[in-house]
């Protein structure tokens, strides 16, 4: 790693502010390849740049999520290293989503009529710009010029909140493209378990954490399993229980009204990690508390 630093004039491009030029590098570099072919003049170009930026910056927002819970897990090298270098995926992923920002920008001014009949839609409107507030303010505050401004609990708050809206608008995404579209690609698999796996790690990391010193009942064990086994075949399922459980929990009118604005609601492509929270609780319950 020193030598291989030292070729590059004692720039270590595999650690902190080296590897964020790297991947700022690779994603910048993939998105004019991109540009260059792809006819911008018209809607479905721009809107091609704007999923192809996402797919991008995917893969950071998932190792980002994934980092402490794998080393709490398996501590070791890897874990090490992503863990160590977690803010500066997190500054990539920001790299790819300025790009997406850009693309959106350009068609929102340009293709106004096209992005307001075809595109827009208020949820996803307010899930979008909800996200790239999260972005901005985690941007700014993983400075010192902006964390100044919060103490310990409140940049905590912000970051993790952060972190978790981010995760969950791909991933929700992704949910719904298996679970709702007749035509999914192997990406929307790739995506949707990737996701998946990066948060019940931290499922998993929380029990971990929370292991009661003397052993809870083998009964509790035996159900968390279960549960967590469901939970998984929940994730799993999707595309069979989507429908009936969609209309089951948007049959309130206040339900149905609330789909409309409020983000990720009724929160059908996290119901299978619930379960498994259930599960990893149980199975680390201890009754003497």
């Amino acid at each position: 790693m020193v030598a291989r630093a030292r070729q590059l004039g004692g720039f270590d491009v595999w650690n902190r502010w080296g590897l964020f030029w790297l991947c700022s590098a690779v994603i910048s570099t993939a998105m004019i390849i991109e540009m260059l072919g792809t006819d911008l003049s018209a809607p479905s170009g721009v809107s091609h740049m704007i999923s192809y930026s996402v797919r991008w910056a995917v893969p950071f927002i998932y190792l980002v999520v994934a980092a402490s819970a794998l080393q709490t897990l398996f501590p070791g090298t890897f874990p090490r290293w992503l863990l160590r270098n977690r803010k500066y995926l997190g500054l990539s992923f920001a790299v790819a989503m300025g790009w997406q920002a850009l693309f959106i920008y350009g068609m929102s001014t340009s293709f106004r009529d096209y992005y307001f009949e075809e595109i827009y839609y208020l949820r996803d409107e307010l899930e979008g710009s909800t996200g790239y507030i999260f972005l901005v303010a985690m941007v700014l505050t993983s400075f010192r010029f902006g964390s100044k401004f919060l103490d310990a609990r409140q940049w905590k708050m912000l970051h993790t909140t952060g972190i978790y809206f981010l995760w969950a608008y791909p991933f929700s995404v992704y949910w719904w493209n298996l679970n709702y579209y007749a035509d999914p690609r192997p990406l929307d698999y790739l995506f949707y378990w990737s996701g998946f796996f990066a948060f019940a790690l931290r499922i998993f990391a929380w029990g971990n954490r929370r292991r009661p010193e003397d052993e809870p009942p083998a009964a509790l064990r035996l159900l968390g399993v279960g549960i967590i086994a469901a939970g998984v075949a929940v994730a799993a399922t999707g595309l069979f229980w989507q429908d009936a459980v969609s209309t089951f929990l948007t049959a309130p009118r206040w339900s149905a009204t609330l789909e409309l604005w409020l983000p990720y609601w009724p929160f059908e492509p996290f119901l299978s990690l619930g379960v498994i929270g259930l599960g990893v609780w149980l199975y680390n319950l201890s009754l003497s508390r």
